[in-house]
């Protein structure tokens, strides 16, 4: 029974191109554990968690196929490096983007923490004002979005 447990974990690293590392955390067969962040007031569960040489790595995985990470995705991403930072303590140095076509490392450097506390800032000051700005095109991604109660220019 553990050697078929282990080989379904070793194809799944192979499937979702997950690096080298011992998987801490999975959200995709069994739901994970809400991370939290007190300094930012955010939550997220990432994908996967892979602890190498004493670090941890987010690993987000997406259906689609991009040949550049989406900005969107960026974000989410550096969201959970600084939760893995807050919850597991140490530094993140980079997580990693997993689309059908391609993989990237996004490094959590000076430059992407600014960005992920500015945008966190920018969201909370639209909720306080109920000023949400429609940022997109896309009838799908706005008809979901989490932010609908609060837009005044919907598209659906």
């Amino acid at each position: 029974m553990a050697k078929r447990i282990r080989g379904n974990a070793v194809m799944k690293k192979k499937e979702y191109r997950i690096p080298e590392g011992k998987i801490t955390y999975s959200d995709l067969s069994i739901p994970g554990k809400t991370l939290f962040s007190k300094r930012y007031r955010i939550a997220g569960k990432p994908d996967y968690i892979v602890e190498k040489n004493d670090k941890y790595i987010p690993v987000e995985v997406k259906s689609g196929s991009h040949q550049q990470p989406q900005g969107n995705h960026v974000l989410q991403l550096a969201t959970y490096c600084q939760l893995l930072e807050e919850n597991y303590g140490g530094f993140v140095p980079y997580g990693i983007l997993v689309y059908k076509n391609s993989d990237f490392k996004i490094p959590f450097d000076p430059t992407l923490r600014f960005e992920l506390g500015s945008v966190i800032s920018k969201m909370r000051s639209s909720l306080k004002d109920g000023k949400v700005v429609l940022n997109h095109n896309e009838p799908g991604k706005c008809k979901y979005c989490s932010m609908r109660m609060y837009c005044e220019n919907k598209l659906v």
